[in-house]
């Protein structure tokens, strides 16, 4: 997983690099938030972003309020670390979208395990997404497979003495023909009971004359 490491110290950037790598992230780095706010909306994106809350050109609070007005999906977990400490500025940070805030000086396990809750919730919203876009194409192809459903509808002239059927250009057609060419159904040919009966009465009688 791509993880951002922004930070306009140039040793504190070194460092975070070197433990984020050994704990198996790939990593990118940025100087400024103008350069951190550039590698967020290059493709693929990292997928977690750690800006240090004071940075030049743009702020990491700056940074995190353009991110979520710019990038929707996939979604970027970011990660606010700073010296601030006070509840009106972590309330500023939540508020310009960070998912977590953290404070400095901290260890570097503390770091790892706000990652580790990065990571799993990165991994969740690309399972919802795959999982999204899978019903959309469930359903791109069930609306495929209407449009190639045959109705019938509306009056059908149907001859009462032949049974058969007359079709939109004038001509009269047997009724399995006419159903076969306008619908799906597959027509087999079998006696109902009535006419089973009603049959084996006849050929009765007609053998009885002889």
């Amino acid at each position: 997983m791509k993880v951002l490491i922004a930070d306009d110290d140039p040793t504190a950037l070194f460092l975070h690099q070197e433990i984020i790598t050994e704990w198996g992230f790939e990593s990118v780095t940025a100087s400024n938030g103008r350069e951190a706010l550039s590698l967020l909306r290059q493709k693929p994106q990292p997928q977690i972003a750690v800006l240090d809350w004071m940075m030049p050109e743009l702020d990491g609070v700056e940074v995190c309020r353009h991110l979520r007005q710019e990038v929707k999906e996939p979604y970027i977990y970011v990660l606010l670390v700073t010296a601030k400490n006070r509840k009106e500025n972590i309330v500023q940070g939540l508020e310009a979208g960070a998912d977590d805030y953290l404070t400095k000086p901290f260890h570097s396990q503390e770091l790892k395990a706000r990652l580790a809750t990065g990571k799993r919730i990165v991994e969740l919203q690309g399972e919802l997404l795959r999982v999204r876009e899978n019903q959309k194409q469930l359903i791109a192809e069930l609306q495929q497979a209407l449009e190639n459903v045959k109705t019938l509808s509306g009056l059908i002239p149907l001859c009462a003495w032949c049974r058969k059927i007359r079709d939109d250009e004038g001509y009269w057609k047997q009724i399995e023909d006419y159903l076969s060419s306008h619908s799906d159904a597959k027509i087999t040919h079998s006696i109902c009971p009535e006419c089973e009966k009603k049959f084996r009465g006849e050929r009765e009688l007609a053998g009885n004359h002889d």
